[in-house]
């Protein structure tokens, strides 16, 4: 269940690294070297990832952290508005490194069948979220937009 590979923009992994230690220290949560390997891991992934995928992959870097404090750190950090939570229904979610300014934005598209997720961006959407937002007389802060239906591979030919 892991995301294509198609390139949309993702924060810089450095940038993003150090705003989500200095965000936890700020918020008085002390570091960790466990924690910290989360973190660095996270911000190099260019879509959604699932917890367990990223203590997998730590643990292949030789690094042991458990998947209860993989679980803890994304609660942290989604908290902190900077890890975006993609719910997958009855699957577990996946999460990946977001902005709290909100650059570096895209949405994804899920296949209800294979469970493949493919991120996108469109212009015009955003725009259209925007002409709607002051139709409602709303002001817009986070947004997601999931569009659930059949990858190329296994939706039906037309």
């Amino acid at each position: 269940m892991t995301a294509d590979d198609t390139q949309v923009p993702s924060p810089p992994a450095d940038l993003w690294t150090e705003l989500a230690s200095a965000e936890l220290s700020r918020s008085g949560h002390r570091a960790s070297t466990r924690r910290a390997a989360v973190i660095e891991l996270l911000g190099r992934q260019q879509c959604v990832v699932s917890a367990r995928e990223i203590s997998e992959q730590l643990r292949a870097q030789g690094d042991p952290v458990g998947i209860a404090t993989v679980y803890r750190t994304l609660e942290l950090l989604t908290d902190l508005r900077l890890v975006q939570r993609l719910e997958m229904g009855s699957e577990p979610g996946l999460y990946e490194p977001a902005m709290p300014s909100g650059d570096h934005h895209h949405h994804h598209f899920v296949c209800d069948e294979c469970g493949r997720v493919t991120p996108f961006e469109d212009p015009g959407l955003e725009r259209a979220i925007k002409r709607l937002a002051g139709r409602m007389e709303y002001t817009v802060g986070d947004h997601e937009v999931v569009l659930r239906g059949g990858c190329p591979d296994c939706a039906p030919a037309p």
